[in-house]
Formats: structure tokens, C-alpha cells, sequence
């Protein structure tokens, strides 16, 4: 059976929209003369968002001893590079933080596992640029949002036949169905107009070698995404059956021990996740 990615989008139904207010706050954190005032008038606007941010700047995370009560002064306490990362991965955990029965993910493990994804991407680029983390950041949560539709076309398949072993589970999925989970990722970030650095990141996130201008970004996600993987987080149907680009090692300057430390450290990041972001 082989499908388009368009047939493949309309057979998970209406692709999801990021919220509104969402895409407003997220438009005027990016503006470097960001007014914080304005902000805060746009988030007012959703209860849900207004009570999250609340609650992210009154929990023990941030320290603060007096009582945080209006938007505006959680937006002074968060700060607003990490507004931009609770925003959006409280945006997009809506649609990840659900079943995925073609994968074998029962709910929360793919939005877990983004998650990990998403702070390894960071965490391997920091020494590098601040710019770069931050993108490498909503690569990695948005990387297998292409899982989401792509899983429908998995329900009926038996990955454990002959027919499914030699190659990665990359190659599979195109060799059966004509396309593959990141490139229907690739093309739902399109449709979600995210930055070209960010749909590369998603298409290439297995094969960075291929990302071209954007081999950087798409390798700190191809690592990140491996060591969620050995920590077992978000490891579904399609197991261990992906190969680690020894080169997106070399490129970010990543040895054995420094991975380790790494998987550590992605623990305690999603435990604060999952603390920070829920409803």
C-alpha cells in the first residue's frame, strides 16, 4: 500500500491548527521589541493559557517567594525565552499527548518522548549559539508530529514479518507505503508555517547528512531523538530499528561520555515537564 502525504493528512482528519492566541503571543515574543504589556493582554484572552502561565511562575521552579497574580507579572518572572518554550510545548502536547496505537504508544509516552527530544536538542547545542538551542528546542518537540497520521496506515501492519527486517524502519515505511513519518511531519510544519530550519530539521531528523544548509540543527535533533531511544522513552512498534549518525556526533563534538551525562540529564527535564505542563 502506498499513500501521498496528502491522502495520508486527510485520513487522520482535519490537520490541527495551533491555537490562535498562541500563534499571536508567539509572533510578539519573537519581535525584538517584544512589549511584555501587549503580551499579556493577548494571553489574558485564554483562561487555559492564563492559568498555566500563572501557575509555571508561582511553582517552586522559579523560585519566587511572594505570590504571582496577574499575566503581565508571570511574564517578568518566566522571562520571555522560557514563556516561548512552555507556550509552545503546552501548544503542541495537545495534539502528541494522546494514543498512538499504530507506533504501540499508549497515551502521554509520544509527547514524553518529544519532550526528551526537545531539551537533548537544546542541551547539544548550547555551547554552540543561544539562536541555534532555542531552534533546535522546537525541532526536536515537533519532530514525529508526522507519527500522528502517519499511524493509521501502521494499525494493520505486522512489523514483526521477514518482510520488515534488514533496513531501518525509515526505509520501511517508505518501501510500503511510499513516504515516511518525517516527511509527513516535514509537511504538517509547512502547513503550520514554522520556519524553514525547523521543517528541515523534522524531515532530515533521522538522516541529518541530508539536511543541507541545516545539517547543524537537524543533528542535534538526530541525537537527541537517539538517546531518547536508549533511555527506552517513547519506543514503540518501530523499537531500535534506527541507525545513530556517527557524524551528527562528530559535527556537535559529542563523545561516549558526554552522551551519557546527556541521558541524565534529559530525565530530570522531562520529570519538570511533566510538572510544569499538564491541565
Amino acid at each position: 500500500m502506498s499513500a501521498t502525504i496528502e491522502q495520508l493528512i486527510q485520513s487522520a482528519g482535519e490537520l490541527p491548527s495551533m491555537p490562535q492566541v498562541t500563534q499571536k503571543a508567539l509572533t510578539i515574543i519573537r519581535s525584538p521589541e517584544a512589549d511584555p504589556a501587549e503580551l499579556a493582554s493577548i494571553l489574558s484572552m485564554d483562561q487555559v493559557l492564563t492559568s498555566l502561565v500563572l501557575r509555571w511562575s508561582n511553582s517552586a521552579h522559579f523560585g519566587i517567594k511572594s505570590r504571582v497574580a496577574t499575566v503581565h507579572h508571570a511574564i517578568m518572572v518566566l522571562g520571555m525565552n522560557t514563556l516561548r518554550e512552555l507556550l509552545l510545548a503546552s501548544s503542541v502536547s495537545r495534539y502528541l499527548n494522546r494514543p498512538v496505537p499504530g507506533y504501540d504508544l499508549k497515551q502521554g509516552e509520544l509527547w514524553k518522548h518529544s519532550m526528551g527530544v526537545a531539551t537533548g536538542a537544546r542541551m547539544v547545542t548550547e555551547h554552540i549559539s543561544r539562536k541555534l538551542s532555542e531552534e533546535a528546542y522546537y525541532a526536536g518537540l515537533m519532530c514525529d508530529i508526522g507519527k500522528l497520521a502517519f499511524e493509521k496506515l501502521l494499525r494493520t501492519s505486522d512489523v514483526s514479518l521477514p518482510e520488515w527486517n534488514g533496513n531501518t524502519f525509515l526505509e520501511m515505511e517508505r518501501k510500503h507505503f511510499g513516504v515516511d513519518h518525517a516527511m509527513l511531519g516535514a509537511e504538517m510544519a509547512r502547513r503550520w508555517h514554522l520556519p524553514d530550519e525547523l521543517v528541515a530539521a523534522i524531515a532530515y531528523h533521522h538522516n541529518p547528512s541530508e539536511a543541507q544548509d541545516f545539517v547543524m540543527i537537524a543533528s542535534a535533533v538526530h541525537v537527541a531523538d537517539a538517546a531518547m531511544m536508549m533511555l527506552g522513552v517513547g519506543v514503540g512498534k518501530d523499537g531500535l530499528k534506527y541507525e545513530l549518525d556517527s557524524e551528527a556526533l562528530k559535527l556537535l563534538k559529542i563523545d561516549d561520555q558526554d552522551l551519557i551525562t546527556l541521558l541524565d540529564k534529559i530525565m530530570a527535564e522531562i520529570q519538570m515537564a511533566e510538572i510544569l505542563i499538564s491541565y
